[in-house]
């Protein structure tokens, strides 16, 4: 579409995000110039985290009116308490993405007769560079502004079509490279029937797997260029240009094209495939490594490798014509025939391609040209289609490839990555996922060395039922992965990759369902892990195991640091996975004798009540108390022997402030009190219910002080759990966090008068659902009249 002559043109589009008046943005459209180019602007507005979102769009109507604007639901996720708001979505920076239209997007585009401007990802400098300006002044043009005759994908798309810009992605070319291997996930990255020509609007789409799932991710079709040559990844053919919109769309994905200088090609390899990674050191690699490597490539892995970095030098170039810290990706795997006069067989080899596809090659034995391949048949070298090009690629056998390479990433794709059609005899992992997240006070807990808020963090039971089928030693292969969520996106806020890993324990046979204790890690030690905490956005490790029950642990190096994560796991047969929790509920069981009451939580180690405690008769100190508390409750109460929030405030304050340090129980918490035996809703508090109060508070007393083990007069928000398991509750994982975040503060600290009010509360909460739920099914049903008065009446 062009214009003959230039034309200004204001539009003034109204929009509203639901949460105030009417908005009016005011912007200038120049359509056409002197040589009868075109210059639109427009694009897509996106409104607040859970209202709507806008669509504008540039160019002048027919009818010569200012542009309408339509909407769409705005993205929400499920809320963590239920129906309360959450701020997440608000805060999720891949919402605005993930929400772009591209069928709607583009019916708009070619009503109105204009090219896609993308508002998500602007054509200026912050698109490009976010720590600083850029060294040169770029300047953004579509394809047919570069070249006569643009094309998306020109003679379908090989490897030899990504070269490498003046950005430091070679870890993300190295990925690009081995995805055009498999034409059916290329095709799935990158939909092939998109086109310069009909239906052309300047808008182009690709697909992403993000965290756990397929996103669509459209851009507009401006790229950054210098003195009229793109800047970044590009492909050999000047006028094909699927490689550099498709790193846009990524760079978009990730918030910049700065964001993604620096990386692992595994990082890109699971975005393109949902697979899982593995990261091998050649230096410490296993007996069967080729096997592995063989294996991974019949079931279309994609893989990658490098040489580790020279300190003083930036991509260092090696005598033999390899690149130190340079990424490359292995694009073929294969047992090549050899035959000779005297000798017949065959040789493991390895084909390689260097990202930037020039003449920086391996120069020794099977490089190209090498004396070897006249060992070789011509129809072989016909088959592997091997060329001597000045093009990035080579052969190397195995042998020097691990003496001279020294990592490997390899991508193992999911069980969604391959169709049933194309298995072709390939047998496919299965995958389980798990979405977790970190959080400092509830169960950020670090590693093993912090042992005392290690056993805080996530857990997860899995159930290995069979052994691979071709393995001798009855075992099963589990590849274990943790991927952290958001982080590359989040670098222009000065947030960058935590340090990660897992750990793994054999659960015993008879284990309950909630998570393990602390005791339990004290003696028990673990039986797997990843190799090592790192701070990579996905750390994978492949283990052998027996069949059997296990505990993994995904967790931060240090504890306290927050963060999403993604739990992966592959077998190759059957297997169960489940987050290892506990159903809400309290526990009171009669002790040997009348007088004496068992208080414990239910062991999940051995089925029996763990840290099981008699409330033991009064000491001479409680008798006292006792008793001076039931003089006051007389003198206080009058004739009808009861009494108020206001009066048991000053009985309780007169003993409790004398054993604790704390200003005493709020006139709050001692309605709470009251509140927990008042179900006449009278306000008023009788004897025999005093008595009953007075014999939690003793106990919840003592389990306070057993776990104020500095006896600083607080509990850390870690300890909460074990405090009131030893109080007699069982809590859910996600009821456990709503009440450190209520209880605790934000240093993740809780004082004794905290501490007996989050203690009456879920005592009071569980005695009211309990008795509506007769039938003891885990569900209640409350009129709205009764919701209110049990919950505010607490």
């Amino acid at each position: 579409m062009s214009y003959t002559t230039r034309t200004t043109r204001t539009v003034r589009t109204f929009y509203s995000d639901g949460r105030g008046p009417p908005k009016v943005e005011t912007k200038t459209y120049t359509y056409g110039d002197d040589s009868g180019g075109s210059s639109i602007n427009g694009g897509v507005n996106f409104g607040g985290g859970g209202g709507r979102f806008q669509i504008r769009f540039g160019g002048p109507r027919e009818d010569g009116g200012d542009q309408p604007s339509y909407s769409v639901p705005a993205f929400s996720q499920r809320p963590q308490v239920v129906g309360r708001p959450t701020r997440k979505e608000k805060k999720d920076p891949f919402s605005g993405v993930i929400n772009q239209s591209y069928d709607s997007i583009k019916k708009k585009c070619l009503e109105e007769g204009c090219l896609f401007e993308d508002p998500e990802f602007e054509a200026e400098d912050s698109s490009i560079f976010f720590s600083r300006a850029p060294p040169r002044p770029f300047e953004w043009k579509r394809p047919h502004e570069i070249c006569d005759n643009p094309v998306f994908i020109s003679d379908g798309a090989s490897r030899f079509d990504v070269q490498q810009g003046e950005l430091g992605d070679c870890w993300l070319l190295a990925a690009v490279a081995s995805l055009t291997v498999n034409q059916r996930l290329f095709a799935k990255v990158v939909p092939p029937d998109q086109t310069f020509q009909d239906g052309y609007c300047g808008m182009f789409r690709f697909h992403f797997w993000r965290q756990g799932e397929w996103v669509e991710v459209v851009v507009d079709d401006r790229l950054p260029t210098y003195y009229g040559q793109l800047t970044f990844m590009h492909s050999l053919d000047k006028n094909e240009f699927w490689s550099a919109l498709l790193e846009k769309a990524y760079a978009k994905l990730e918030g910049s094209y700065e964001s993604l200088k620096g990386g692992s090609t595994c990082e890109a390899m699971v975005d393109f495939t949902g697979g899982v990674s593995e990261f091998f050191d050649l230096r410490k690699a296993p007996p069967n490594m080729f096997s592995i490597m063989l294996k991974a490539s019949q079931r279309g892995s994609l893989m990658g490798c490098s040489i580790d970095a020279d300190p003083n030098q930036l991509e260092a170039h090696l005598a033999n014509g390899l690149v130190m810290g340079h990424a490359y990706s292995i694009t073929s795997v294969l047992l090549m025939d050899i035959e000779t006069p005297s000798m017949s067989g065959k040789i493991p080899m390895v084909r390689i391609r260097n990202p930037w596809g020039n003449e920086a090659e391996w120069k020794g034995r099977w490089s190209d040209q090498s004396r070897e391949w006249s060992l070789i048949p011509d129809s072989q070298k016909a088959e592997m289609g091997l060329t001597f090009d000045d093009d990035g690629e080579f052969w190397m056998s195995f042998d020097d490839f691990s003496k001279n390479f020294e990592k490997l990433e390899i991508c193992n794709l999911g069980p969604d990555s391959l169709e049933e059609d194309e298995l072709d005899g390939k047998k496919r992992w299965e995958g389980h996922t798990e979405n977790g997240e970190w959080i400092p006070r509830v169960n950020a807990g670090g590693c093993r060395n912090y042992l005392d808020t290690f056993w805080t963090n996530p857990q997860y039971r899995v159930t290995l039922t069979d052994p691979d089928d071709d393995d001798d030693d009855d075992l099963c292969t589990m590849l274990v992965g943790v991927l952290q969520k958001d982080r590359r996106k989040k670098r222009k806020e000065g947030l960058d990759m935590l340090t990660i890993g897992y750990v793994i324990y054999k659960i015993p046979e008879g284990t309950g369902e909630g998570p393990l204790p602390l005791d339990f890690f004290k003696y028990n030690a673990s039986c797997a892990k990843s190799n090592n905490f790192i701070n990579m956005r996905e750390v994978c490790t492949r283990h052998k195991l027996s069949p059997g029950q296990y505990c993994i642990i995904p967790s931060t190096f240090e504890p306290h640091h927050a963060g999403n994560y993604l739990l992966r796991l592959y077998t190759e047969r059957k297997s169960h996975t489940q987050e290892m929790d506990e159903e809400t509920g309290i526990i009171e069981d009669q002790g040997p004798h009348p007088s004496l009451r068992v208080i414990g939580v239910y062991n999940v180690v051995n089925r029996r009540v763990y840290n099981a405690r008699e409330i033991p008769p009064p000491t001479e100190e409680e008798q006292e108390q006792e008793q001076a508390l039931k003089s006051s409750f007389r003198r206080v109460a009058g004739d009808d022997l009861e009494i108020d929030a206001y009066e048991l405030k000053d009985i309780l304050n007169a003993v409790f402030t004398r054993e604790f340090s704390f200003d005493g129980f709020s006139l709050e918490t001692c309605r709470s009190m009251v509140a927990m035996h008042d179900g006449d809703l009278s306000g008023k508090l009788g004897f025999d219910e005093f008595k009953v109060l007075w014999a939690d508070l003793r106990r919840w007393k003592g389990v306070f002080k057993e776990y104020d083990r500095d006896k600083s007069g607080k509990l850390s928000s870690y300890e909460l759990r074990s405090a009131l398991h030893a109080s007699g509750f069982r809590l859910s994982n996600r009821t456990f966090s709503a009440l450190v975040m209520r209880y605790s503060s934000k240093d993740g600290q809780i004082e004794f008068g905290d501490f007996i009010l989050c203690a009456i509360r879920m005592k009071t909460m569980l005695a009211s659902f309990k008795n509506i739920d007769v039938e003891n099914s885990g569900h209640a049903a409350f009129d709205l009249d009764g919701f209110i008065q049990t919950v505010m009446y607490s």
